[in-house]
């Protein structure tokens, strides 16, 4: 997709997603990577459910220390992998006391020696809590990235480098944002409607013809 498409398929998101914010429930650094860790093979819906309780009892990595992996594991069953997440969280604060000073810093490199950090995780809480010019490719992003013809990649990682590289450096900001969206809500995996998309014209999704008037 050449830059004056992508340009224009930008604008067109932007109009259509005035307000476009994280779905994630959060009020500073440390929650939004708590919510993030949480968040992996999960809906941010489900997520929600649990956080906001949550952050109003442990607002730091210490009280999340006092509270325990046994305690956080069962205030945070109903999300998948629990168990698992619980743990890293724990390990998590750990580093952020011992390492940061309860900070989180602002590095791809120091956040992904966190445990349960990984580089989409990292990026989301990059472009959401710091304003970096990252974007995080879940399986939503790399739907319309790969559809449209913005960023065709045969893997998460080579999807990025293509959208950090094809997306005009004015939309670098917010592009994960429209992207996720305009995923989750209308380029879905199925049934996805073309009727509705407001970037019709720029993708190049060859199938999107037989679903635009359903």
């Amino acid at each position: 997709m050449d830059a004056k498409t992508a340009n224009q398929l930008y604008k067109k998101l932007q109009k259509s997603l005035p307000d476009a914010k994280s779905e994630l429930y959060y009020n500073n650094h440390f929650e939004l990577l708590i919510a993030v860790i949480l968040s992996a093979q999960a809906t941010d819906k489900s997520v929600n459910k649990v956080t906001e309780p949550l952050f109003k009892q442990y607002k730091t990595p210490q009280d999340f220390l006092v509270c325990g992996e046994t305690k956080l594991r069962n205030l945070i069953r109903t999300i998948g992998l629990a168990p698992t997440k619980a743990k890293n969280i724990i390990k998590t604060c750990k580093i952020l006391i011992e390492d940061h000073d309860g900070e989180i810093p602002s590095t791809r490199i120091a956040l992904e020696k966190l445990p349960g950090v990984g580089r989409k995780t990292a990026n989301v809480v990059l472009n959401e809590g710091f304003g970096q010019a990252t974007i995080a490719v879940d399986t939503h992003v790399y739907r319309v990235a790969n559809r449209t013809g913005l960023a065709p990649g045969k893997t998460v990682l080579e999807t990025e480098n293509k959208l950090i590289e094809n997306t005009p450096k004015q939309w670098l900001a917010s592009a994960h944002r429209y992207l996720i969206l305009h995923g989750r809500y209308v380029c879905t995996a199925r049934n996805y409607n073309c009727t509705n998309c407001a970037i019709f014209d720029e993708c190049q999704f060859e199938e999107k013809s037989f679903n635009k008037n359903l």
